[in-house]
């Protein structure tokens, strides 16, 4: 995708600061610039113009990669698609979770290898980066994960542990856990001899976390853990540096987080369709408690502005404080200060929304035109031979 040229976006409501304000944005070189007199003009009256949405964590590529049973696509169709979706819905910024465990098939460090690669290679509209889900009872990997995580530079691992779950559905739902290792393209007899191998180093898995955790820190990943079924487990992760706490099951490892001023964030799809995990508290629950920072998609990345604007309408968040829940806050959460807001200097990514419909009509990414549709298509093409002759 192409740089736009020097110009300005004039005429909307933006979203600058945390402050809303009708002065025309100006972008330069894919960053938001000094507004100056002579740029070519796009007229945005009507519309808003928000920071690039951020999304922590993404587990939505399984259902590209497997649009239907038996119907496996290369990684890199599946990551155009993911791509395209993420756009579209305004999504800037995204970590794609990619499981590093002991059951293997998709969800093991052959897989992860396959999309550090497939991820080097693709030139995609978003940036899209990769994070590890690593269970945590995955023995004798050490050194190949630090390998991966130098080699590609990747900037996030969350620690998550299926074990317990998948030691009772092996004693009380054998047909489940079939289904399950069918649909990860696990043999079952393989799955079973795994979780058995894995069970047996539980002893391990303390001394091993803390090693990799050292790692982390002396390169630079920003790391947590999933799932924190209570405050006792959270606080194990933390006195670890796992600090960021993600998607707790209960209030109690939520609160935990809180009190240790860790970063909560909770499942964006979870609050739009209103649903529960069995056996977990609610992520409205949480929120209407103050324990959550900031909102990830997992599987459907049109539920962060929808999340945002839910939180709106029912007066529990301003503007302003929704849509940093999902640019600006994950962005510091992350460590990528350059975005999720739009002052000077920053980079331009942004959307463009029709606040009567909120469809998101334009997708910036780095001053690149990612997404583009609607009314606002058409003030961009009106604009278009201003461009042309700025750029002569």
């Amino acid at each position: 995708m192409t740089i736009l040229p020097p110009l300005r976006l004039a005429g909307a409501t933006a979203l600058v600061g945390g402050e809303l304000t009708r002065r025309p944005l100006a972008l330069a070189g894919g960053r938001m610039a000094a507004d100056i007199d002579g740029l070519p003009e796009v007229d945005l009256t009507g519309f808003m113009i928000l920071p690039g949405i951020v999304d922590i964590h993404s587990t939505s590529l399984p259902r590209h990669l497997c649009p239907r049973p038996g119907a496996r696509l290369p990684l890199d169709l599946a990551l155009s698609a993911m791509d395209a979706e993420a756009v579209a819905h305004g999504v800037t910024t995204q970590w794609i979770a990619q499981g590093w465990s002991w059951a293997g098939g998709r969800l093991g460090p052959d897989q992860a290898e396959a999309m550090a690669d497939a991820l080097e290679r693709y030139d995609g509209r978003a940036n899209l980066r990769l994070q590890i889900l690593a269970e945590t009872h995955l023995a004798d990997c050490r050194e190949r994960l630090l390998r991966l995580i130098e080699g590609h530079g990747v900037d996030s691992v969350i620690f998550a542990n299926a074990l317990p779950d998948a030691i009772v559905a092996a004693a009380r739902a054998s047909h489940k856990l079939t289904a399950w290792a069918e649909a990860e393209d696990i043999a079952i007899e393989d799955y079973i001899e795994r979780l058995r191998a894995a069970k047996d180093r539980e002893a391990e898995v303390p001394r091993r976390l803390l090693a990799l955790a050292k790692a982390f820190d002396k390169l630079g990943v920003t790391y947590g853990s999933y799932d924190d079924a209570d405050g006792e487990t959270r606080e194990q992760f933390r006195m670890m540096g796992a600090r960021l706490a993600l998607c707790p099951v209960r209030a109690g490892a939520a609160r935990v987080a809180r009190a240790n001023g860790d970063p909560i964030v909770l499942d964006a799809s979870e609050l739009t369709r209103g649903g529960i995990r069995p056996g977990a508290v609610s992520a409205q629950a949480l929120l209407s408690k103050g324990l959550c920072d900031a909102l990830a998609s997992r599987d459907h990345p049109a539920s962060l502005a929808a999340a945002a604007f839910a939180l709106i309408d029912s007066g529990q968040r301003s503007l302003s404080d929704a849509w940093a829940m999902i640019s600006d806050t994950p962005a510091r959460i992350m460590g990528v200060f350059d975005r999720g807001d739009l002052s000077h200097g920053q980079r331009a990514d942004l959307v463009v929304i029709d606040p009567v419909t909120r469809r998101i009509e334009a997708t910036l990414v780095a001053g690149r035109i990612a997404h583009l549709t609607g009314g606002a298509a058409l003030r961009f093409l009106d604009a278009a031979p201003r461009f042309a002759l700025a750029a002569e």
